[in-house]
């Protein structure tokens, strides 16, 4: 072959492989730009997006979902270096957020006596004496959680059962629903509480009927604000060990997101360091508590810098908190008509309405989310004259103003939250039908009440938007058994027969939104946050339990199998192992 046929055939061998290896470069370059760092495959996904409720597969890259949908749909997005994740069948949903949370409180709980299922006094002696045996050198003995059912006749305690087990060391504990508390006498010493002392105001300081003498009870804040003075205040190593138990808590029972309702945005600098090192692991709305009786200008400024400072995707604040009255079992919820077991009382608003109106409406003008607790039907209807009258003086919408709780309500206040766009705020927990909620709630707010107790489907029937959460640490931060309560309305033994105003009860659907899109919602992240779809965070869990395929009464049982925040995997159970996918590439571990 001559030279010229020599070069001629190299040109025709060398030209196509330069053909081949461009186009393969190309095709490696776009397969880098375009695949997902994450495929979640196998799945069945309940997406709470109404255009395409249910997937099989999801695509992640960096902290956002790219795609959702079947798996032949998603196998597009596997690269070299995509990592696979077969979920073997289990249901995805959205991760979920608690929308009502006093999140180092509860942390704080965490190594503290549990109270919360004790069910009588010699129950409570007995764990509180374990408790200070076994931390001899804590100065103060604290915990939480005992039910005004489990306490005596008159549902409140007295210093005598303390000081019997105890009578060398304070000892301090909080009611289950953080309203009321209980000292012994050595606790009453240290914080200067004697016969003479004045109930402060807002709060009372409970009094034996036939000496005087204080009993060791106290009810609502500012009467425990006075003990308070002297506990030991938590050091800054002490909060941090606590945010990092409550993060994994939260993590391991499928939290993304929490919205603070006050007690967590006088430590954001915490969970700021908590995130420089990468061990927030849940987002963060904080809310700043306004008390009475009034908000300053110095603190219109602290709430307006706050808001300022933090304001990402993982810690924000730009709420406030009120709290417009107490309780239902210990009577400090204001109601419209007297308590039915006692006519002398109809409980107490701690916000002059008047002040409280102007504050709202303040506030409104600024832009400013408001969380109000109102437990009482008065206090429910007073919330929602100062939220309509913020929107009539300003002319404003789309707040998303929230009334936190709602335990009772006229029939009448019902519409206006659909009508005034105001958020409806429920921890379904809260209206889990034991001794406390038949025997005390019920019996207080009397059977007129009672038919509207805790009114989930008639305000989602009437147009109102449905937002959950826990209030933990009142009752556990596991959002399961409050999923099943919302559908069932009965103890995890079938009581009631036919639940708890049964007509109260909502589908697993509207529930799911409720933590999920709902709660996005009530926190103006709609658009981010809560459903899985494409632009969205890949905010999202996988549960042992199908909730779609398992009795109501199961759900509670349901474990976390993974939690995802924002692409990260930031909870993997131990009992469960991912399957391998054979046809993606990348690690699964």
């Amino acid at each position: 072959m001559g030279k010229l046929a020599r070069r001629i055939g190299l040109y025709v061998l060398v030209v196509p492989m330069a053909v081949f290896l461009v186009a393969r470069q190309s095709a490696w370059a776009q397969d880098a730009s375009t695949s997902a760092d994450i495929v979640i495959t196998n799945a069945r996904i309940y997406t709470v997006n109404a255009r395409q409720p249910w997937a099989e597969a999801v695509a992640i890259r960096g902290d956002k979902i790219v795609a959702v949908g079947k798996v032949a749909d998603i196998d597009h997005y596997r690269g070299a270096a995509t990592r696979v994740i077969d979920a073997g069948g289990k249901l995805m949903l959205p991760g979920f957020t608690d929308c009502h949370i006093h999140f180092l409180s509860g942390s704080l709980s965490l190594q503290r006596i549990y109270l919360d299922d004790a069910q009588d006094i010699a129950e409570i002696q007995r764990r509180v004496k374990a408790y200070a045996d076994a931390h001899p050198k804590q100065p103060w003995v604290l915990g939480r959680g005992w039910q005004y059912s489990s306490v005596g006749p008159t549902n409140l305690p007295d210093k005598k059962y303390l000081d019997e087990i105890v009578p060398d060391r304070p000892v301090y504990l909080e009611s289950y629903d953080g309203h009321t508390w209980w000292a012994n006498s050595k606790a009453m010493r240290l914080a200067g509480i004697t016969k003479d002392t004045p109930n402060p105001p807002g709060g009372e300081i409970v009094r034996d009927p036939t000496t005087g003498d204080a009993s060791g009870v106290f009810k609502e804040d500012p009467a425990d604000e006075i003990m308070n003075r002297a506990i030991p205040v938590p050091t800054h190593e002490e909060k941090i060990q606590a945010f990092r138990a409550g993060l994994k808590a939260a993590n391991r029972v499928g939290l993304v997101r929490v919205h603070s309702a006050s007690g967590d945005l006088q430590d954001a600098e915490l969970l700021e360091e908590l995130h420089q090192t990468g061990e927030l692991t849940v987002r963060m709305y904080l809310s700043y508590r306004a008390s009475p009786p009034e908000i300053t200008a110095a603190q219109f400024a602290e709430i307006e810098g706050a808001r300022r400072k933090y304001h990402d995707e993982w810690i924000a604040a730009g709420a406030v908190k009120f709290f417009m009255d107490g309780v239902v079992e210990s009577h400090t919820a204001a109601m419209l008509t007297p308590y039915s077991d006692d006519p002398k009382l109809s409980g107490k608003t701690f916000w002059d309405p008047k002040i409280y109106k102007q504050m709202v409406a303040e506030l409104d003008k600024r832009g400013i989310q408001i969380f109000t607790h109102a437990i009482g039907d008065r206090s429910v209807r007073l919330t929602l004259d100062a939220y309509e009258n913020a929107a009539k003086v300003n002319g404003t919408n789309d707040r998303r103003h929230r009334i936190e709780h709602i335990e009772t309500i006229t029939a009448e206040d019902i519409p206006r939250f659909g009508k005034l766009g105001v958020i409806a705020s429920f921890q379904p927990l809260h209206a889990y039908p034991n001794d406390d909620t038949l025997n005390v709630w019920a019996h207080n707010a009397g059977p007129e009440r009672v038919q509207r107790a805790w009114p989930w489907r008639s305000v989602e029937n009437a147009g109102g938007t449905l937002a959950f959460g826990s209030d933990w640490p009142v009752v556990t931060l596991n959002p399961w058994p409050g999923v099943q309560n919302a559908l069932t309305r009965q103890t995890s033994e079938g009581n009631p027969p036919g639940g708890f105003v049964p007509k109260e009860r909502i589908s697993l659907e509207d529930t799911i939104r409720g933590y999920t899109l709902g709660a996005a919602f009530a926190g103006h992240r709609e658009k981010t946050e809560g459903s899985l779809e494409a632009g969205k965070l890949a905010d999202l869990i996988i549960l042992s339990h199908d909730l779609f395929r398992v009795e109501p009464t199961q759900i509670e049982k349901t474990e976390v199998l993974l939690t995802m925040v924002g692409g990260r995997v930031v909870y993997h159970s131990p009992n469960w192992n991912i399957a391998k996918d054979s046809r993606g590439a990348g690690s699964t571990q």
